[in-house]
């Protein structure tokens, strides 16, 4: 079985950064794609960013790029998400992700373990 814990949510102004933290359980991380997902009130979950196991490719959305870091730390069994720049429109609560496939890491059906989620606000 495979759990996520995600940390490092709270408020903050527009323009400053957050790191969230997601500790996964489980001895085969390396080998997992980590996504990073949001959803805000009245919408659907949306992709932010993702970190294939295998190839250490990353893929992120549009209006992420530039101001997102997905990233893994296989040591300890982590993924972060520096968020830099941040906007009002970046308020969700923020979910982690993970799975052994290698395919659709930019979708939520790609994902078959997902943690508790982590609120994070943004005022303008």
């Amino acid at each position: 079985q495979v759990q996520l814990a995600e940390s490092g949510g709270g408020l903050v102004q527009a323009g400053g950064s957050l790191r969230l933290s997601c500790v996964v359980s489980g001895r085969t991380f390396s080998m997992y794609a980590m996504g990073w997902f949001r959803q805000a009130p009245g919408k659907e979950r949306e992709f932010v960013a993702a970190s294939s196991g295998r190839t250490g490719g990353t893929y992120y959305h549009d209006s992420v790029k530039g101001r997102f870091t997905i990233s893994k730390d296989n040591a300890k069994n982590t993924v972060y998400l520096q968020m830099n720049s941040l906007k009002s429109e970046d308020t969700a609560v923020y979910y982690c992700a993970a799975t052994p496939s290698v395919s659709q890491i930019t979708t939520a059906e790609g994902f078959g373990y997902w943690g508790q989620g982590t609120q994070v606000t943004v005022s303008s």
